[in-house]
């Protein structure tokens, strides 16, 4: 993280720059050979790393990666507590493929206990970068402003075409149900976005749904 505001706040030398890139190129060189270890199809599961045990979402997020690894899936999150942990936990308990792609933070912790594949990584992008090579869609839990920027960056690739065929369910009605009554009232009476954006998104409270819709967008755009 201390690199990351180094780089970002201040100039540099070519020096620097080209020893940074060099550093960042690695990286993702790393990530591209960790999700080529993947040999199945993927879910990148999102949420708050302070949902708690024993909660409703955790225990959703938990059911969800139990059924994408029944269904042969591996499931990929950012690797932390909370959501993320529960639904590696579910799908390791199911005997699939658990993937996790941590992040170094200055007050965060380490990687959850149920990964059998792992990667730490030093840069925001990189990390993000490899949630969307690695998955096939997208399942969004509850969560805070890092839950909401990998939401709303997978809708602006899908929307501006870098994605194709690319769903994303949002589990937790009641939770997401206020911000997409927001996208209605403002964005899209505003003309900021389209009713065909608004179709991007399943909201749910049934992990059978997410896997459903993920399985039927997957099958339907030649999938096995």
């Amino acid at each position: 993280m201390q690199q990351d505001r180094e780089l970002l706040q201040s100039h540099h030398s070519e020096e620097y720059l080209q020893q940074k890139s060099k550093t960042i190129g690695r990286e993702f060189l790393a990530g591209f050979e960790a999700v080529e270890k993947i040999d199945r199809p993927a879910v990148s599961c999102f949420g708050s790393a302070r949902t708690p045990e024993g909660s409703m979402p955790y225990k959703l997020a938990r059911e969800v990666g139990r059924l994408f690894a029944e269904a042969g899936w591996a499931v990929v999150t950012g690797g932390g507590p909370g959501a993320m942990e529960a639904a590696n936990r579910g799908c390791q308990e199911a005997g699939g493929l658990s993937v996790g792609f941590g992040i170094e933070l200055p007050h965060e912790q380490s990687m959850n206990p149920y990964l059998d594949l792992g990667l730490v990584f030093d840069h925001f992008y990189a990390r993000k970068t490899m949630f969307v090579k690695a998955a096939e869609g997208f399942v969004v839990c509850p969560g805070g402003f890092g839950t909401a920027d990998e939401l709303f960056e997978s809708l602006t690739l899908i929307q501006t075409g870098k994605v194709m065929h690319f769903p994303v369910v949002l589990l937790g009605e009641a939770y997401w149900t206020p911000l997409l009554e927001w996208v209605r009232r403002s964005a899209l009476a505003d003309g900021m976005v389209s009713p065909h954006d608004l179709e991007l998104l399943t909201v749910t409270d049934e992990p059978q749904v997410a896997l459903d819709t993920v399985l039927s967008s997957y099958r339907e755009n030649g999938g096995a």
